[in-house]
């Protein structure tokens, strides 16, 4: 059985979703709402914060914590072992393709492959729910949201919406249509607006 897909996406008022303060504080604390098997994510995702993950506190795994993992067709991610650390995931699980480059041979790090050049989204899905997954939380807000949407994998939208226009870049929903039913509204302290929404297919 596919687990239920939340998409989670901090934006500002015109879509974007860089060049702005994201209130990671209140991000991550609504994401605690879900309970999520899995976070989901992107190599690119990963990558853009490298320097951070590097220097955190690794306190070790969360044996309770979901676990994270991170579609890199291209075997671009070189810290797994730190991901692993950071005391917010149980585990950490590379999501490659067929034809992903080699991978070091002493590497520890748990693998899943599915589809040839890309992987197979559908198909890691399905793999995670047959594993027990039962949530998967999609913590990306570029190339990897938008094929979920684009592949009719997302069941619901929860968008955090910053009160300030960026203007210039690349809007996170640009080149994508679905529709949407309205499930809750809530308005914060300093005009963060949290919606989220039902995913119709």
């Amino acid at each position: 059985m596919r687990p239920h897909v939340v998409a989670q996406v901090a934006v500002s008022l015109d879509g974007m979703t860089s060049g702005f303060d994201v209130d990671l504080a209140r991000f991550y604390a609504l994401a605690t709402l879900w309970q999520e098997d899995v976070t989901l994510t992107g190599a690119d995702t990963i990558l853009a914060q490298e320097t951070a993950v590097r220097t955190a506190l690794q306190p070790g795994p969360r044996p309770d914590g979901p676990l994270l993992a991170v579609v890199d067709s291209r075997a671009r991610v070189r810290s797994w072992e730190v991901l692993r650390q950071l005391g917010y995931w149980s585990d950490v699980l590379a999501l490659y393709a067929d034809q992903t480059p080699a991978r070091s041979p002493d590497s520890t790090t748990r693998e899943l492959v599915t589809g040839y050049e890309r992987v197979d989204l559908a198909e890691v899905l399905d793999t995670l729910g047959d594993r027990g997954a039962r949530v998967v939380r999609v913590d990306s807000g570029g190339v990897l949201l938008g094929a979920l949407f684009d592949l009719g994998l997302v069941d619901e939208l929860a968008l955090l919406v910053h009160p300030v226009v960026v203007g210039a870049g690349r809007r996170w929903s640009e080149g994508h249509e679905f529709g949407l039913q309205p499930v809750n509204t809530e308005v914060f302290e300093g005009g963060v607006v949290w919606l989220r929404y039902c995913v119709s297919t």
